[in-house]
């Protein structure tokens, strides 16, 4: 039988011994901890050396490579040099195989596993390989070398920040003690100083000394990347919440499951007889023996399924929000706005905590951008935007979304997703369907609060003939009766007058193409133009005490027109309240846990499990939009509470406005509304006007 000694600086309460088999090839396995003790180290080793058939040396790596350079240990160069007979292994030669085999089977087993993940690698010196190989998932990275070896308030962020601060650090970490560079030793307590980088990750990747040392006791669901725990640290781990541990190293016994990459190493000596190994037979052994890494979860939660969304900058403003492009502050706008056009889509945050009430599915969202704003959009071709969503869905997928949501200028541009659905693989949606059920919602409740009567009245619709306007013409017309339609096209808008009045015989159903006629009598204006830089209402000649329900993104009216007319309530148009304890991870310019309704309703979809394509083109389902009103009751959705120019309405704001409004009418000989009569209309108006 041969035999196996693992010497090591790590703690003497870990150590074992067991037996196993390597090709056929009966293995004796030992460990001796030496609590930190250096000297006892090197002791161990002489008092082995010519009597085993391989010597481990366990968390002593004499050896750094890190980029294309090569460190080495002073002290750990000593240790490894004691054995004069027995050849011995560090594991830095499988370790990099082992590293790079386990991302790779990960990935194939779970495809999205690590895409767009924040991970914490504890040494980026001892894990280089395995940070090399993770980078290829656009994962985001964080080093905490510096933290750990200096005691530093930052850490880094890159591959090549690593490989700098390697040129600096290692020729004076080369000198000092190897606990400088590794946890060892039975005194290794708790250390605080990487808590808030270890809530930030949700992957902690590092040898299990680095995890027992600095990883929280809370690691709800963090998943480990880490070497050979023991039973008990796996238990431990569990204790804690951890959701997924993944073993760098394969399961080789039951007694003891994992060892470390030295261990493997030494065994692959012990069985071929070498001194040294070289790439080739590391290679071999590991497929030949089949070693796999192990993946095991932890907890019995279930993996969240999860939906993706796309949004973009409505102005260059919304590029600034983002820390990565805040240096753009001191160049010419239009120059930024140009340049962050050509982008690929980005990913921004993930979306976490939105939980149905209805039946206690939680989900799990992955926010993306585009880099265009609008005016970039509009003024390109439709396949400039196609490609880049497109790209963008491809991107979801790979991150374990099944359905993507279409946001602001996104969702109008060209065929309104149909095209996109077409070229992806998970389900896209438009989100106009709850768009316009929110919107109806919103506009129902502020033209109550501004006194008047939700069936009966004037509506104006301006862009009647687009995806949105469209159907809320149709259900506006059920609800009210007197509906004015405007669109700069003569042929849609006679079409839309015809398709109305053949589903509302009594609807009375005015057209135009300019709205300056029309608004003076509306009691509702609806805006969902896509129209940029031109002015689409006269605020001036609104009726007192009127509602715009500004649904444009950007919005048709500007705060400054707002301010003419103080009578007036122009809102936007109906944000909603996710259920749960709902965590956007970037801000969206809307208060925490609300979101637009396209947003929602993408959120919606998958919280009852439809990931398929939904709302897509210019023809919006009457159907589909009750069916979101629906499910937006079931899951527990909520209206947020009316907006105007990003502050929500207060019953102050609507006391002027009225008071406001009856004063003008006053002057203008027009019956003022009574109490009794808003309280009359004050009944709820389902979509569609169905009770």
């Amino acid at each position: 039988m041969k035999e196996v000694v693992c010497i090591t600086l790590g703690r003497s309460r870990r150590d074992f011994s067991f037996t196993t088999t390597l090709l056929g090839e009966e293995l004796r396995v030992r460990r001796i901890g030496a609590d930190g003790d250096v000297e006892r180290v090197k002791q161990l080793i002489r008092e082995h050396d010519g009597k085993v058939d391989a010597i481990a040396l366990g968390g002593v790596i004499a050896h750094f490579r890190v980029g294309k350079s090569s460190y080495q240990h002073n002290q750990a160069y000593t240790i490894v040099n004691q054995a004069r007979v027995t050849p011995t292994a560090d594991g830095v030669l499988l370790k990099s195989t082992l590293e790079r085999w386990t991302v790779a089977q990960a990935v194939s087993r779970e495809p999205g596993r690590f895409n767009y993940r924040r991970v914490l690698v504890f040494s980026g010196i001892e894990r280089y390989s395995l940070a090399e190989s993770l980078s290829g998932y656009n994962v985001d990275l964080r080093f905490a070398d510096p933290k750990v070896h200096y005691g530093l308030p930052f850490t880094l962020s890159s591959l090549s920040q690593l490989e700098r601060y390697a040129k600096f650090a290692m020729p004076d970490l080369a000198k000092k003690p190897y606990r400088r560079i590794h946890p060892i030793g039975k005194g290794a307590t708790h250390d605080s100083r990487l808590e808030k980088d270890c809530a930030w990750a949700d992957v902690l990747a590092g040898d299990f000394a680095f995890i027992r040392r600095y990883a929280p006791q809370d690691l709800r669901g963090r998943t480990i990347l880490t070497d050979d725990p023991s039973p008990a640290e796996i238990e431990d781990l569990r204790q804690r919440g951890a959701h997924t541990l993944i073993t760098l190293t394969p399961k080789i016994s039951e007694e003891h499951p994992f060892v470390s990459a030295d261990v493997l190493e030494a065994m692959i000596l012990a069985v071929t007889g070498k001194r040294t190994l070289d790439e080739a037979t590391v290679l071999q052994i590991t497929a030949d023996a089949n070693w796999e890494p192990h993946i095991q979860r932890l907890t019995n939660d279930e993996e969240l399924e999860k939906f993706a969304f796309v949004i973009h900058p409505l102005s260059t403003k919304f590029i600034y929000k983002d820390p990565r492009f805040k240096v753009f502050k001191f160049v010419p706008q239009r120059w930024v706005e140009r340049a962050m056009a050509h982008l690929p889509p980005l990913y921004l945050s993930r979306m976490k905590g939105i939980k149905s009430t209805g039946t206690g599915k939680e989900i799990e969202g992955i926010l993306l951008t585009l880099g265009a704003t609008p005016r970039e959009l509009m003024r390109r071709p439709t396949a400039f935007t196609y490609r880049r969503l497109i790209k963008a869905a491809r991107m979801a997928e790979r991150m374990g979304a099944k359905l993507m949501g279409l946001g602001a200028f996104t969702s109008v541009v060209g065929d309104a997703g149909i095209t996109v659905a077409q070229k992806s693989d998970i389900g896209i949606t438009s989100g106009n369907s709850l768009t316009v059920a929110a919107t109806l919602e919103a506009a129902k409740q502020a033209v109550i609060l501004m006194g008047g009567r939700v069936d009966q009245g004037t509506a104006v619709v301006i862009g009647a003939t687009g995806s949105i306007g469209a159907v809320c013409s149709r259900l506006l017309a059920q609800a009210i009766g007197d509906v004015v339609l405007i669109a700069p096209r003569p042929e849609r808008l006679i079409a839309l007058k015809k398709q109305i009045e053949a589903e509302t015989p009594n609807a009375k159903v005015t057209i135009a193409t300019k709205a300056d006629d029309y608004v003076g009598s509306a009691d509702l204006i609806v805006t969902t133009t896509t129209a940029l830089n031109t002015k689409i209402v006269d605020i001036e000649r609104l009726k007192p005490g009127a509602v715009v329900c500004d649904v444009a993104r950007p919005p048709d009216i500007k705060e400054d027109e707002a301010a003419k007319r103080p009578d007036v309530l122009v809102i936007e148009s109906g944000e909603i309240t996710l259920p749960g304890e709902v965590d956007f991870g970037f801000d969206i310019g809307l208060p925490p846990g609300t979101a637009y309704a396209c947003l929602s309703e993408t959120a919606l979809l998958a919280l009852d499990g439809k990931f398929e394509d939904y709302t897509l083109g210019r023809n919006i389902e009457m159907d589909r939009v009750k069916e979101m009103y629906r499910l937006f009751k079931k899951h527990g959705l909520k209206l947020a509470g009316l907006r105007t120019f990003d502050q929500y309405v207060t019953p102050e704001m609507v006391a002027e406005k009225r008071r406001l409004a009856d004063q003008r009418r006053h002057e203008l000989g027009l019956p003022v509304t009574t109490e009794a009569e808003t309280l009359a209309s004050e009944m709820p108006l389902e979509v569609g006007g169905s009770n």
